[in-house]
């Protein structure tokens, strides 16, 4: 029965956590004014992959009571991106909202497996 909890939790985590941060963006543009449209070579490509291998990881080291791991989850991200992100403070400020909405879904996901677990 462990089993089935870890990978429903890991499942939710990752697929479910897109609309939430979906959600969060639209919210976070709809309470400040519309940044000037970006560059075309400025949008930041493979968001829906990596936030679900994001939210994947930090569920994972949750569950597996491994909080460090996320710390490296975050680093690998943020360097991946640091070259798009310093060209465009828009992108950057939605890369920062949409990894916060996103991590903060992962972990309000695995805790409650976690302890369902202990």
């Amino acid at each position: 029965m462990t089993i089935v909890w870890v990978v429903t939790g890991l499942l939710a985590a990752a697929l479910l956590g897109w609309p939430v941060t979906a959600g969060v963006l639209r919210l976070a543009s709809a309470v400040q004014p519309p940044p000037p449209p970006p560059p075309p070579n400025a949008v930041l490509r493979g968001g829906l992959a990596i936030g679900m291998l994001e939210r994947l990881a930090v569920a994972a080291a949750v569950l597996a009571d491994e909080p460090v791991a996320i710390a490296y989850v975050v680093a690998v991200k943020g360097l991946g991106r640091y070259a798009e992100l310093k060209e465009t403070p828009a992108a950057a400020e939605r890369f920062i909202i949409g990894t916060l909405a996103s991590m903060l879904w992962a972990v309000a996901v695995a805790v409650p497996v976690r302890l369902l677990l202990l």
